[in-house]
C-alpha cells in the first residue's frame, strides 16, 4: 500500500510539472489546480476538521428548501445503489457534506474516509475528487480511485452530478461513492447515469416546489447533463420562472430573477390580441411587453391611456402605475 501511494504521488507530481499536463485531460487539469493554485501535497495524510453538529445543523437549515426537494430522490438513489456497498451524498455548493445515505454495516468505513456530514470535499481542501471537481467544473464527473489528487483518497471511486436551483444557480453536488475493489468502470458508468438522473429529478422537484402556485409548462429538453426545460406560468399566462435548461433554450439570460413576460413571447407563439377572452391577462401581457409603462401598453393595445386605466381598475389592477 505504501508503494502504491508513493507511485501515485510521483505520478501526480510529474504530471503537474509537465508544461502540457493541463491540456491532456480534465483530471490532469484538476491535479494542476490542486497543486499549483491550492498548494496541496498529494502525500499529505491529514484532512481538514469537520464541522461540529451545531454548525452542520445550521448549514442544513440554510439549505432546507433544497434538502426537502432532494429527499425523495436521495432515498430512491440509495435504494438502487446502497445494497452494492455505495454511499449516497449531497453537498452544498462549497463542497461540505449535508447528508449521507449508507448501510449500517458501511457507515463506519465511510465515516473514516471522511464521507460524513460536515466534512469538506472542495477541491481547495481535498484536491481532485468527485464532489469538489464536479462543483468547480459544474458538470457530471467520475473520479476513479487513481484519479484522485491525494493518495489517501485513491481507495474510493466517485460518481457526481451538479444540482442547479430554480434560478439556474449551482447549489449542490450529488455523489455516489464506493470503496469496493470489484466495482470497475462498467459499474461506475451505470451508477453515473443513475446519479445524473437523480440530480435532474431533484432540480425538477425543486423547481415545482418553488413555483407550487404556478402552472408548470414542459418545453422539451431533459438531456442527462442539462435537465428539462421548465417554465412557471401564472394565471395571466406570464412566465415568472424558468429552469436552467429553459433559460438556455429560450435565451432568457442567466440573471436569477427576470421580469415576467408573456408565455407566447417566450415560446414564439401567437398570443391573444383582444379583450374578449382573458382581459386581465391581455392587460398584464401588454404591461410586461412595455416594461410596466402604462401609456406604452395602451398604445400597444390601440386604446387611450384613460381607457387603459379604467380597464386595469375593472380587472383588479388599480394599484399598478
Amino acid at each position: 500500500m505504501v508503494g502504491k501511494a508513493h507511485n501515485h504521488n510521483d505520478l501526480v507530481l510529474s504530471t503537474v510539472q509537465s508544461p502540457q499536463a493541463a491540456a491532456t485531460s480534465a483530471v490532469a487539469a484538476s491535479w494542476c489546480r490542486s497543486a499549483l493554485h491550492h498548494g496541496l501535497d498529494p502525500a499529505a495524510a491529514s484532512r481538514n476538521d469537520r464541522m461540529d453538529d451545531r454548525a452542520v445543523s445550521r448549514l442544513r437549515e440554510a439549505n432546507g428548501e433544497l434538502l426537502a426537494a432532494a429527499t425523495p430522490s436521495l432515498d430512491r438513489l440509495f435504494g438502487s445503489v446502497g445494497g452494492a456497498g455505495c454511499c449516497v451524498i449531497i453537498s452544498d455548493v462549497s463542497g461540505i457534506v449535508l447528508e449521507t445515505r449508507a448501510l449500517d454495516a458501511d457507515k463506519e468505513m465511510f465515516d473514516a474516509i471522511g464521507l460524513a456530514p460536515g466534512a469538506s470535499w472542495s477541491e481547495s481542501d481535498e484536491g481532485t475528487n468527485g464532489i469538489g471537481t464536479c462543483l468547480v467544473e459544474a458538470r457530471p464527473v467520475t473520479i476513479f480511485r487513481g484519479d484522485h489528487f491525494a493518495s489517501r483518497n485513491v481507495g474510493v471511486s466517485c460518481m457526481d452530478a451538479p444540482i442547479f436551483d430554480p434560478e439556474g444557480r449551482l447549489v449542490a453536488a450529488l455523489d455516489v461513492s464506493t470503496a469496493r475493489s470489484d466495482h470497475g468502470e462498467a459499474m461506475a458508468t451505470m451508477i453515473a447515469t443513475l446519479v445524473q438522473d437523480a440530480a435532474r429529478s431533484i432540480e425538477r422537484d425543486f423547481f415545482c416546489r418553488r413555483f407550487a402556485d404556478a402552472r408548470i409548462v414542459y418545453a422539451g429538453g431533459n438531456q442527462p447533463s442539462a435537465g428539462a426545460a421548465l417554465l412557471a406560468v401564472d394565471r395571466d399566462d406570464l412566465v415568472i420562472g424558468a429552469s436552467r435548461a429553459a433559460r438556455r433554450q429560450f435565451r432568457l439570460g442567466a440573471d436569477s430573477h427576470f421580469a415576467p413576460r408573456p408565455l407566447a413571447d417566450v415560446m414564439g407563439t401567437d398570443g391573444n390580441n383582444g379583450f374578449n377572452d382573458g382581459e386581465r391577462a391581455i392587460l398584464r401581457q401588454a404591461l410586461a411587453r412595455s416594461g410596466g409603462n402604462v401609456a406604452a401598453a395602451a398604445r400597444l393595445l390601440g386604446i387611450g391611456r384613460a381607457t387603459m386605466y379604467r380597464r386595469m381598475e375593472r380587472a383588479g389592477m388599480g394599484g399598478m402605475n
